[in-house]
């Protein structure tokens, strides 16, 4: 048997299902396709498609810029879909830090003032690691698919009823 790994992107892609086996029911289960959320979001919104307590997966649409963010913690973007410039400022004098009381990535009202860290270019594969207190904002020419790992925050839209298969 020849095994063929496909990948998916934002214009082509495999649903995909679920098999049961034995005696369960599919009811017990959900399932989503992260390219298909992504087609049907807004550009840059967060959707969650994985939890684990307060740890999300959560999926956006790339498509020109995003809103800058900041967050208290590490964070990892994948882009699975297209190209992604990451840009980075370490936080000046205006004191951008993340609120004690925010979990998850806090969106800023504008570019923060503060030194210019540089940017990172990716592509389908790679990982960027978003680093606690550095603000950031992703840059897309095109549309695309990426993956944050994070924790669940204001910016993390729950969406199981609309995205799942149940």
């Amino acid at each position: 048997m020849n095994a063929q790994t496909k990948f998916g992107s934002l214009d082509h892609f495999d649903k995909g299902g679920i098999d049961i086996t034995g005696h369960d029911t599919p009811g017990r289960y959900l399932f989503s396709n992260m390219f298909e959320v992504a087609r049907n979001a807004a550009p840059w919104e967060r959707t969650v498609v994985a939890k684990n307590l307060e740890f999300t997966i959560e999926v956006s649409r790339t498509e020109g810029a995003s809103p800058w963010y900041i967050c208290a913690h590490d964070e990892t973007v994948l882009v699975m879909d297209g190209a992604l410039e990451v840009h980075f400022v370490k936080p000046g004098d205006d004191h951008v830090v993340p609120p004690a009381d925010k979990e998850g990535a806090v969106r800023l009202s504008g570019e923060p003032a503060g030194a210019t860290m540089g940017h990172v270019a990716a592509t389908r594969g790679h990982l960027v690691l978003l680093p606690a207190g550095a603000a950031y904002q992703l840059r897309a020419a095109g549309p695309g698919v990426a993956l944050y790992q994070s924790v669940l925050g204001e910016e993390s839209l729950e969406k199981w009823a609309e995205i799942c298969l149940r």
